[in-house]
């Protein structure tokens, strides 16, 4: 899950660990997709172009107060409209969720990383992918093409591992 069942990340899911992988990673992508829930909170995130996935508009609308942000509305435009709608039509991409904008782009990833950390559980939580908890966030990885690549132990002392899935066969992708 990625918050609680109100919506919420608790502290039990933030570690300091995870958080440096996460601003390190998005500083090394040129667009960040979120849905208007996801917030990114980091030090340069005004230095970003951010993707807002939502339906409050019919294809794609400029922030008024923003330059840098595009809201978007996958039924009413292409992911590759929103990108040049940006500047960034052969940009790297990051995904920061919510749970439905993780599953707009299960086809498209080639590197998803998946952090986890032993005896937190949140039932009727928010999960990471629309098909969770039907199924596991491992489970709908590997049916949508994505496998584990690697392990990485992020903070021994609390259990934090994360597991990075790549695509199986590489497509010319940049998510």
């Amino acid at each position: 899950m990625l918050a609680n069942a109100a919506g919420v990340m608790p502290k039990s899911l933030k570690f300091e660990a995870d958080q440096r992988f996460f601003e390190h990673g998005l500083d090394a992508v040129d667009v960040v997709v979120h849905g208007r829930h996801s917030r990114e909170r980091q030090q340069k995130s005004s230095l970003r172009s951010r993707l807002i996935v939502t339906s409050r508009v019919a294809s794609l609308a400029v922030d008024p107060t923003d330059e840098k942000v595009l809201y978007w509305n996958p039924k009413g435009a292409t992911f590759e409209q929103a990108m040049t709608k940006l500047g960034r039509p052969d940009g790297s991409v990051g995904v920061i969720g919510g749970t439905g904008v993780f599953g707009l782009f299960l086809d498209r990833y080639s590197v998803f990383h998946l952090t986890r950390v032993p005896d937190v559980r949140f039932p009727g939580g928010r999960p990471v992918f629309p098909d969770v908890p039907a199924n596991t966030p491992e489970e709908v990885l590997s049916c949508h093409g994505l496998t584990l690549d690697r392990r990485s132990v992020l903070d021994q002392s609390k259990g934090l591992v994360l597991f990075s899935w790549k695509r199986r066969q590489e497509k010319n992708d940049r998510i």
